[in-house]
């Protein structure tokens, strides 16, 4: 994060020498000293500066004032979030049907819920494994909750075959995949193909069955339309969350959550949203 600041900070500078510059450049060619050649005259002409005598300028202004760094990238920072979520909606509208209600996807809660929180997760997720207790005591709160999970295995070779397992287990016995994905996500240690399989088998699921499934080249196809999805609104990590029509990130906890569900809900019938 300090990091991130300072290579705002200096990128700012940097916008505040060029500003300077592109001043200059915009004088009239007789105002800047280095193209007059007689070493009599003057560095520069009254009512003008050089080159050097801007950049001493704004050196002595930001060392005095470095506060307005921060200020300009917070407000830097304000209009791409803003631009973000100009972009998210318009994206979450076009792509409403995928976002909400693709086939692929398992419910909990109430599948036809009021409300809708679509989560996109990995089995290997830290961040995931706690945030499930969120998504249980949100749908035991409020019975007009319903929860899409969407399958986004991003955190190796590990967690892409326990998603396909995931999937294949999903398209054999979806009556028992809400059981499944809980055992599975609060499972420890790190889940894979093996762990997942022996999971599947035994909430009755036929082994043979189960492998010859996860072959199914739709599986694949899923993942990468999940993919795509989240590039399109700026998802990188686990969880991330679809409220509404508002894309949140991380495992904010289950009173953030709860918030962004009383918006979503007031947002329903209120056709400015």
């Amino acid at each position: 994060m300090t990091r991130a600041i300072l290579l705002g900070a200096t990128g700012i500078a940097v916008a505040f020498g060029m500003l300077a510059f592109g001043y200059l450049a915009g004088q009239p060619r007789g105002a800047i000293a280095e193209d007059i050649p007689s070493p009599a005259v003057s560095s520069a002409t009254p009512g003008t500066l050089d080159r050097k005598e801007v950049e001493l300028i704004v050196r002595d202004y930001l060392l005095a004032n470095p506060e307005i760094l921060l200020e300009v990238q917070q407000a830097l920072e304000t209009k791409q979030q803003e631009e973000q979520r100009i972009s998210q909606l318009g994206i979450i509208k076009d792509a409403k049907e995928e976002i909400f209600n693709s086939s692929f996807d398992g419910v909990m809660g109430n599948p036809n819920g009021k409300v809708t929180i679509v989560e996109f997760y990995d089995y290997n997720c830290g961040y995931c494994k706690r945030a499930m207790a969120d998504m249980h005591a949100l749908i035991e709160a409020d019975p007009e909750v319903r929860f899409v999970l969407k399958e986004f295995p991003i955190l190796g070779p590990d967690s892409q075959r326990a998603h396909i397992v995931s999937q294949a287990f999903q398209k054999l016995m979806p009556e028992k995949y809400a059981e499944f994905h809980t055992q599975m996500l609060g499972s420890q240690g790190r889940a894979g193909e093996e762990s997942a399989v022996k999971l599947a088998v035994s909430l009755g699921a036929d082994e043979a069955k189960l492998r010859e499934t996860m072959k199914d080249p739709t599986i694949t196809e899923t993942f990468a339309r999940t993919y795509d999805l989240a590039n399109r609104l700026a998802i990188t990590g686990t969880p991330s969350y679809v409220v509404g029509n508002e894309v949140v990130f991380g495992a904010l906890g289950k009173d953030v959550l709860a918030e962004k569900i009383t918006a979503a809900k007031a947002c329903i019938d209120d056709a400015s949203c």
